[in-house]
């Protein structure tokens, strides 16, 4: 999918700024939407790091060591950890794992959701709530 960007230069100093819509994060390949939705797969529906792959990742060609898991999501759960992600969630306990940490994440998502999201699942709600939080 492409996403457009605006830019926007100051006419007194010059200087350039980037407008996209919110959902997407700076320097992430995948939105905060997509984001949330494979934490809430991997940590609160219990799927392996390779069927959240399927799931979010458009890629069709995977090396080897990427056929069996995802180093991505710990990535992402590091980040949350590191409140370099999702700033905005409740700090995770000191010695929480990392899918403990995602899951931790994952359910503040789902809370920041809109109301109206209430009947949908939960990684559904943490797709939308994710959105919210970026």
């Amino acid at each position: 999918m492409e996403i457009k960007a605006r830019r926007y230069r100051c006419v007194p100093c010059k200087a350039v700024s980037t407008v996209v819509p919110q959902e997407i994060l700076a320097r992430r390949l995948y939105s905060a939407s997509a984001i949330g939705l494979a934490l809430a797969l991997w940590a609160l529906a219990q799927a392996t790091a390779a069927q959240v792959r399927r799931r979010i990742s458009p890629a069709k060609i995977v090396g080897p060591t990427a056929a069996s898991g995802w180093a991505t999501l710990r990535r992402w759960a590091r980040a949350v950890q590191h409140k370099k992600l999702f700033a905005s969630t409740p700090a995770p306990r000191r010695d929480a794992t990392l899918r403990q940490v995602a899951a931790s994440a994952a359910a503040a998502l789902c809370a920041s959701a809109d109301p109206t999201s209430r009947g949908l699942a939960l990684c559904a709600r943490a797709f939308f709530g994710a959105a919210q939080a970026a």
